[in-house]
């Protein structure tokens, strides 16, 4: 049996988004046992040209419902990148889930050869759905779920490799 672009994609954005959901759940406990103002993880960065967390966890949610909804050829919603807290950040991950879990599977299945184009500030880039799936929506997911744990754990909590895979 093979891999679907639906299961190549919306399970897995879900399963990371969740992961990413108790990954900040415990940060948030971690500030709080410590007495850390929220802010300090929320705001900080492992190099200074490089985005601080909250920026991390929102272009991962991006990535997913983006990615998601270029895949299925329907509308996103936008979202403004204003949230400053551990709770705002967790409401735009529920939000993002909830949207992934409106794509079906009919949606997504059978576009491999759609043309994808994205607008860029100053360009647009143009994807087979497969190439724009594995070798650009994928990789920008995982770097970005990737900053955001590497952050965290750089900063003291305690989080695994199990924090990471989520429910895999």
């Amino acid at each position: 049996m093979s891999l679907s672009m639906y299961q190549a994609s919306v399970p897995v954005f879900i399963q990371k988004l969740e992961a990413l959901s108790k990954i900040l759940a415990k940060a948030a406990a971690h500030a709080e046992a410590r007495q850390i103002d929220p802010a300090v993880l929320i705001n900080d960065r492992l190099a200074p040209d490089m985005l601080p967390l909250s920026r991390q966890v929102q272009i991962a949610a991006d990535s997913a419902l983006r990615g998601g909804a270029r895949l299925a050829n329907v509308e996103f919603p936008s979202n403004p990148d204003t949230e400053t807290t551990f709770a705002e950040l967790q409401e735009r991950l529920g939000k993002t889930v909830a949207f992934l879990n409106g794509l079906s599977a009919d949606q997504i299945d059978g576009g491999e050869e759609r043309a994808v184009v994205m607008k860029m500030r100053d360009s647009e880039m143009t994807f087979t759905g497969q190439s724009f799936l594995l070798n650009f929506i994928l990789p920008n997911f995982y770097f970005h779920i990737t900053a955001a744990y590497l952050i965290l754990r750089h900063n003291g909590v305690e989080l695994g490799k199990r924090d990471y895979l989520g429910g895999a």
